[in-house]
């Protein structure tokens, strides 16, 4: 029995949302990891969380997730996206204007 291809994207894209949902907050890098951030007293920051802030949330463009971030992405041929991008995209980008 065949399956229909356009049920398994849409199953796909479903789950992707869930965990995306449930950890988009958290992710080092993404908007509510970097409001987070910036509510901590830096004292309690590690050397990789201040790597990562500064890497992430001091430019918007920069900041995972943000409007500024998916348009550089979209910008960017495909081609040239790394893993991790594609999964950030999918998740931030294209799952976050499925559910506003």
């Amino acid at each position: 029995m065949h399956s229909n291809p356009i049920k398994k994207i849409a199953l796909t894209l479903a789950a992707i949302s869930t965990i995306g949902l449930l950890t988009a907050c958290n992710e080092p890098g993404s908007q509510g990891w970097c409001d987070t951030m910036s509510e901590k007293s830096k004292s309690e920051w590690t050397g990789s969380d201040t790597k990562t802030y500064a890497a992430h949330c001091v430019l918007e463009s920069t900041t995972i997730g943000s409007e500024a971030w998916c348009d550089n992405l979209n910008e960017t041929p495909k081609g040239e996206w790394t893993t991790e991008e594609v999964a950030e995209y999918a998740k931030y980008c294209v799952v976050s204007q499925i559910t506003e």
